[in-house]
């Protein structure tokens, strides 16, 4: 599959060591409704594509036993659907440890992908479409 990044180990952007897939294609959604450049990811929507296999992201994330989660983020997962689910399949084969989806996507823009994804265990889906100005 293609990613912008992939970084093996992050304490950061979960509450469990995690490795960090950063998926390659985003809508801009943030950045259409609100009709202005929001995106904090457009640097990354410039960057070369990469390819590693399931098997070598598989591989990578089960010999580096500092990891215990796995989080598909930036640009927008859900818009490299059949990707994360052909990975979420062949993980799942070999362990049971988090998978985090975060998405832009809202839960209602999301319903389908939500039924999808609760066949599996542990997947934890983290919305949050950016909006400007918004109060607290």
């Amino acid at each position: 599959m293609f990613l912008k990044n992939i970084i093996d180990v992050d304490f950061v952007n979960y509450k469990k060591p995690a490795m960090i897939l950063g998926f390659p294609k985003c809508s801009f959604k943030c950045d259409k409704e609100c009709g202005q450049q929001v995106c904090q990811n457009s640097a990354l929507a410039t960057a070369p594509d990469v390819y590693i296999s399931n098997k070598g992201i598989i591989f990578r994330y089960l010999m580096n036993h500092l990891t215990h989660a796995i989080c598909f983020q930036g640009l927008e997962p859900l818009d490299s659907w059949y990707d994360i689910i052909g990975l979420i399949d062949r993980f799942r084969e070999c362990s049971q440890d988090d998978i985090v989806i975060y998405t832009g996507y809202t839960e209602k823009e999301a319903q389908w992908y939500i039924s999808q994804l609760s066949k599996y265990p542990n997947i934890i889906m983290k919305f949050g479409r950016y909006i400007p100005d918004q109060q607290p």
